[in-house]
């Protein structure tokens, strides 16, 4: 019955690949196979659980009808958009023009609805997280991309300015997605040094037509560097309070609650109270979901008045960004048993290890037992799925592929 389906439409996988990958690694291991899943996008424990942290259930067993079943306002509620925007950065008092969105992606969608036209592309890192292309192909758009440093080396500061003066040439606009602190997939923030330098080019090109800087912030909450992410924030801040650029942020509740199922986040431009760009994002919600669901976003408003619980979140970020930095730093250690260089993992649920051919490497290391996630630069590996003592395994599957890929 694909005859009905327009013919752009008929040729997608059955799933997607992450989750594809996900499945196989789960079906064999049911029929008794020893599996290393380094696939999961998910926060497991060293048993494989999944981590749901307990001051989140607590509160969100609280909640009343009321604030389950009613429909929320359609660019969300405004005492929610304002807490979670106060989440990262506790000194401003308003939101600017906000929406409350389906997590992360749904912010990311939103943003390319109103800052690009069809056929222009938006600018992201790479490697990258995957499912920015499909966002990106599903609006008519595509990506354009510059190289994110290589542990222990610095930002190519030429290849940003090439990228950014070429689309702002071709385009007369660039919206720049940048998942920093914390990025995905490869778990290590810009420097101090590499992010002024970055954010100077932004500054500079700027000059020659609007620049919109969407901050995707999912990881934020499971970092070894906590001080160094307040600090980035601080940087972001300060540019938005500039006034050349226009500096938003996605923010999610899935992996900073574990509300994954729960799909809440929001898109949010903390330093612009434009309506017309108010209006604009409202627009955009009423077509595309309408409304976003009310119960996390009550959940969040009672975190906000609750200090205790807050006190119990912090603690219980504070351990799982324990475990994923042992679970790192055992990575790292076995890598260099295999005479191969460490990762510097600094935050966030992935590392990423280069490799030429990472198609081939993927394929030859499930035949192994050890489920990775090609990525045009390299296999993504999920520390938030795997435990410390299954580093060496992985190192040693690495090694072997990497090697010869």
């Amino acid at each position: 019955m694909t005859d009905q389906l327009i013919p752009g439409r008929r040729a997608f996988p059955a799933d997607d690949p992450i989750f594809a990958l996900n499945t196989e690694a789960q079906a064999r291991r049911a029929t008794g196979e020893s599996i290393l899943n380094a696939t999961v996008g998910a926060l497991l424990d060293d048993s494989g659980q999944l981590v749901v942290l307990d001051a989140v259930m607590d509160l969100w067993r609280e909640l009343t009808a009321l604030e389950i079943a009613p429909y929320a306002p359609i660019a969300g509620d405004p005492l929610f958009l304002k807490a979670l925007v106060r989440r990262h950065w506790p000194r401003l008092d308003a939101a600017g023009a906000a929406c409350t969105t389906p997590g992360g992606s749904g912010a990311l969608a939103l943003s390319l609805r109103n800052f690009l036209e069809q056929g222009q592309r938006v600018l992201t890192t790479a490697p990258f997280w995957g499912p920015y292309a499909t966002l990106a192909a599903e609006n008519g758009m595509s990506l354009a991309t510059a190289p994110w440093p290589r542990a222990g080396e610095p930002l190519d500061t030429g290849a940003w300015e090439a990228a950014l003066r070429t689309l702002m040439r071709d385009q007369g606009r660039v919206l720049l997605w940048l998942n920093d602190p914390c990025h995905n997939p490869t778990g290590r923030s810009l420097s101090s040094s590499d992010r002024a330098s970055l954010l100077t080019l932004v500054r500079e090109v700027a000059a020659l037509g609007p620049i919109t800087l969407l901050l995707d912030f999912a990881y934020l909450d499971y970092t070894r560097e906590p001080e160094a992410v307040a600090a980035a924030l601080g940087e972001y801040a300060a540019l938005g309070a500039e006034g050349s650029v226009l500096v938003g942020a996605c923010l999610s509740l899935s992996k900073s609650m574990t509300l994954y199922g729960g799909r809440c986040g929001a898109l949010a431009f903390p330093w612009c109270e434009d309506p017309a760009l108010q209006a604009a994002l409202t627009q955009s919600c009423r077509g595309t979901w309408s409304n976003c669901a009310k119960a996390p976003q009550a959940l969040l408003l009672r975190l906000e008045r609750d200090g205790k619980a807050q006190a119990r979140l912090a603690g219980e970020h504070r351990h799982w960004s324990d475990v994923l930095g042992a679970r790192a730093a055992a990575l790292d250690e076995a890598l260099a048993a295999e005479g191969m260089k460490a990762l510097r993992w600094t935050g966030g649920f992935f590392v990423c290890v280069p490799a030429a051919d990472p198609e081939a490497a993927c394929v030859r290391m499930k035949e192994d037992g050890v489920f990775t996630v090609p990525l045009p630069e390299g296999l993504r590996v999920g520390l938030c799925g795997m435990r410390a003592s299954d580093a060496p395994r992985l190192a040693q599957a690495l090694r072997r592929v990497v090697a010869v890929s």
